[in-house]
């Protein structure tokens, strides 16, 4: 498979994220809106699963386009224990996931909802785009502890 583009994303825990200085394999998942419905279930999935991921070997991150302090507000709401990250730049369009959208007859952009699984060097093992959130984490976490 290929290669992530070089992305940097800010973090809630005030890092940034690097695609070329990946230190672990990682779980990327983006999605749509902090503080929502959907993307709430989501990230607290991840959470219930973060200790089994970690225990494969693999870091958790959770990205959307929302700005750092919404992205904190969400994590502090959910007492997350993996960082959430800003993509305010063009992350989005170098991997595809930004869509032109519609909802109720009115076309938007924005995100689909995707998850990318790397090595440490930045190679994609597996991705999923248009995810539907239940029993997606679980899928995810089933591929990773085969890798």
């Amino acid at each position: 498979m290929k290669k992530i583009p070089k992305i940097k994303l800010q973090l809630t825990n005030d890092n940034e994220f690097d695609s070329s200085k990946l230190k672990n394999k990682t779980v990327l998942f983006f999605y749509p809106k902090a503080l929502t419905g959907g993307c709430s279930v989501e990230v607290a999935d991840f959470q219930k699963y973060l200790t089994k991921f970690n225990k494969i070997g693999f870091d958790v991150i959770g990205a959307s386009k929302d700005a750092v302090d919404r992205n904190k507000k969400f994590s502090d709401k959910y007492k997350l224990k993996y960082p959430l990250g800003s993509d305010e730049g063009k992350n989005c369009d170098k991997l595809g996931i930004w869509i032109e959208k519609s909802m109720y007859g009115r076309k938007y952009f924005g995100i689909d909802r995707s998850t990318f699984v790397m090595d440490k060097n930045g190679k994609i093992l597996n991705s999923w785009n248009k995810v539907k959130v239940k029993g997606h984490v679980e899928e995810v976490y089933n591929f990773c502890k085969d890798q």
